[in-house]
């Protein structure tokens, strides 16, 4: 297997810790974006399975999660902070044309914003488990099982209420969440929690998702691929189905029978259709 490189960066005024492989490669560019409560750790799998084909592959620990990348402001961690970072990132490792994009959970707003801010830039978009943000809302208004499954959102914009939560008994919801990955992916994600400043700066994603300016959410124009679970924790079948109304361009929805930690449970499966879609969608077809 393709070795993962350890390294940080510095863009944007931050300084980020980055996972990369294959750089050395010829061939296209993969980013990959995780969400709460994560890091690029979560995507080593994918990343050495896609560089042994070629691709050159980075993820990196976005904003909160990198120690050196922690701003105070909550409209530090606006979703145009975010995607700006992406495109700047993909131009810090020499890329300047289109690259392929993936992203799970949070990490998957961040990805849609970068379409409809980045269409030109963007070859392929793989989603995994959260719908963009028009179908997300749309589900939060309008569907019951969602506004219970959402409910977390709505906790996590008091000032120091989502801190005391996660922090409680030793990050017991935080480990609860994390049940069944391995211990070392657990170590090693405690040891970014437990950094001073981590929480507050993970949790205000979602306190700028609504405190800072909106983002006009046009249909998406790149080739598409939302992969959802069917048992996820976080996000009910409504939003997922309402999505194809704000995607413009090919589109495919591919749902497994899995939870929500699908590079945990289901990496095998959920590379193969990472690939197949980026292949299929490939710069030089």
């Amino acid at each position: 297997m393709s070795k993962i490189q350890k390294t940080t960066m510095n863009f944007n005024d931050l300084d980020f810790n980055v996972r990369t492989a294959g750089l050395d490669n010829d061939g296209e560019l993969v980013i990959f974006l995780h969400g709460f409560p994560e890091s690029s750790l979560m995507w080593e799998p994918a990343m050495e399975k896609m560089s042994e084909l070629g691709y050159r592959c980075v993820a990196f620990d976005q904003r909160g999660y990198s120690e050196g990348a922690r701003p105070q402001e909550i409209a530090a961690y606006s979703m145009t902070s975010l995607a700006n970072d992406v495109v700047t990132l993909a131009n810090k490792v020499g890329f300047y044309k289109k690259f392929h994009l993936v992203g799970h959970d949070m990490g998957s707003l961040v990805g849609w914003t970068v379409t409809t801010l980045y269409p030109d830039l963007i070859a392929s978009w793989n989603a995994i488990s959260v719908p963009d943000l028009p179908a997300y809302e749309w589900a939060l208004k309008n569907d019951p099982a969602q506004q219970k499954k959402g409910s977390y959102v709505q906790v996590f914009q008091q000032p120091g209420a989502a801190e005391a939560m996660l922090e409680k008994d030793d990050y017991a919801v935080l480990r609860k969440l994390w049940d069944g990955f391995e211990s070392e992916t657990v170590a090693t994600y405690l040891d970014i929690f437990a950094k001073p400043g981590a929480i507050t700066a993970v949790v205000n994603w979602y306190r700028a998702l609504f405190q800072t300016p909106q983002i006009d959410y046009t249909p998406v124009t790149v080739p598409t691929m939302l992969i959802w679970g069917t048992e996820d924790l976080a996000i009910a079948p409504a939003g997922i189905e309402k999505n194809a109304q704000f995607v413009k361009a090919d589109y495919q929805l591919k749902k497994m029978n899995a939870g929500h930690w699908l590079m945990e449970f289901n990496a095998a499966e959920t590379t193969k259709l990472l690939t197949d879609h980026i292949q299929e969608n490939s710069l030089n077809n």
